[in-house]
């Protein structure tokens, strides 16, 4: 039994992945709340989960699934949010949450009209230190923020097309993380100014991203995106305010340093507080659909200068 001695809340998932392994099947397990009925995927069947081939067929089988969460590339998530939210079950949306803002607001209409829930997640808003940040950032004035967001895309992203078609959004798929830590941290909306694309020519997304931004308070902010970075990967944004005082936030949002003092360095549970989050929010028969990173992101892809890079091999 969950907590108050209610049923725990029922929940398949579409999409069987390296993110649904590694986060969301464990996270599922984790909580007394919640209980992992099956999962659907073409191909992949990890072990102890009652998978099967598509949607319809793990419903016919289960159809006690109150919730579902979709862990599919973001190309395919509207038509899929479409049929989930037709049948009535509550919507867990990984991120990004569709592949354009068109669809994303789409989803939110449909599962507004339906009396659904709805999670737009973004996972980095949960690392243990974003709201100390964002308490930081709000009591005094800002001089500039710098996101330094590199990785490398064959160990975090082995075999995965997509990431580089249209619409898989390519380094912004894990540099969209920075930007959800970013909107989270400010009151004040982000406004791209300039980005540099640097797009394979065997590809139709970007490989590496330098991109100058600026709130509406007129402080700039400077993203880098890498995904070709070896060695230890950087996931890190710096804020220096006006007084001179310095902030790091690195390891994704788990360490945090003012002025050169270590203040926290936790391990990573984001995955844990999005679900207790989207219990909370089926609970209370609300939605948390916040698209702000998404903008960003595309902003960046219609203002940003496309600069040909190498072939990209995997």
């Amino acid at each position: 039994m969950g907590l108050f001695g209610k049923k725990p809340l029922k929940i398949g998932l579409i999409g069987l992945g390296k993110i649904a392994v590694d986060q969301h099947i464990p996270s599922i397990r984790g909580n007394k709340n919640l209980e992992l009925v099956a999962g659907c995927s073409p191909h992949a069947r990890p072990e102890g989960i009652n998978a099967y081939p598509d949607m319809d067929a793990m419903l016919k089988a289960h159809p006690e699934i109150e919730a579902i969460a979709i862990c599919t590339p973001p190309q395919i998530r509207h038509e899929i949010a479409k049929a989930v939210i037709a049948t009535g079950r509550h919507v867990f949306l990984e991120k990004p949450p569709a592949a354009t803002l068109g669809e994303a607001e789409g989803i939110k209409a449909l599962a507004a009209a339906k009396g659904v829930s709805l999670l737009a997640s973004w996972h980095s808003r949960f690392a243990p230190a974003v709201e100390t940040t964002r308490k930081w950032v709000s009591e005094r004035p800002i001089k500039s923020i710098t996101i330094h967001w590199k990785e490398n895309v064959r160990q975090w992203h082995p075999g995965q097309k997509w990431i580089f078609e249209a619409g898989g959004m390519g380094v912004f798929d894990p540099g969209i993380n920075s930007l959800s830590i970013l909107t989270r941290i400010l009151k004040d909306a982000v406004m791209v100014k300039k980005a540099d694309l640097h797009i394979p020519v065997n590809c139709d997304a970007p490989i590496q991203v330098e991109m100058d931004m600026q709130t509406e308070a007129g402080f700039p902010i400077r993203a880098e995106y890498d995904f070709l970075q070896t060695g230890i990967q950087t996931w890190s944004i710096y804020v220096e305010s006006a007084a001179g005082e310095k902030l790091t936030l690195s390891m994704g949002g788990t360490e945090l340093e003012i002025d050169g003092k270590t203040l926290m360095k936790e391990k990573e549970a984001e995955y844990s507080g999005l679900y207790a989050h989207f219990y909370n929010l089926i609970q209370k028969k609300e939605s948390d659909a916040d698209f702000s990173p998404l903008r960003i992101v595309a902003d960046a892809m219609l203002l940003g200068k496309r600069i040909a890079a190498p072939e990209y091999i995997e």
